[in-house]
């Protein structure tokens, strides 16, 4: 590395599942799936209610173990990702168009606790 230190793209995020995870087959032939975290922003200080109360973040599992953990994975649920964030170019009609993805290394569902019993 140089005098700036070690470089890193880690990502981690916990949050829910919105919908459920898409298989697709690319013309290359490599399988992936796809699903989308819905995390809530922490509340700014001075905010008045105005603008996104949540992140919606796009995940791509590539490999076996990551696809097989996605596709478990129920609307609502809550989960943990680690991974790197990559900048991904397509076609979209005329145009090359780029989004923003977590490229998965680890899907985790996470069990939430189930309230005590009142007895």
């Amino acid at each position: 590395m140089d005098d700036m230190g070690e470089w890193v793209n880690e990502v981690r995020l916990v949050g829910r599942v919105s919908g459920t995870g898409e298989e697709r087959e690319l013309p290359s032939g490599d399988t992936v799936v796809q699903l989308r975290v819905v995390v809530p922003r922490p509340l700014r200080a001075g905010a008045h209610g105005g603008g996104a109360r949540v992140d919606t973040i796009d995940v791509a599992c590539w490999t076996a173990r990551t696809r097989r953990s996605a596709l478990r994975l129920a609307d609502g649920a809550t989960v943990e990702i680690s991974g790197a964030l990559r900048r991904r170019f397509f076609r979209a009609g005329a145009a090359t168009v780029s989004r923003y993805e977590v490229e998965a290394t680890r899907v985790a569902s996470l069990r939430t606790a189930r309230p005590a019993a009142v007895g």
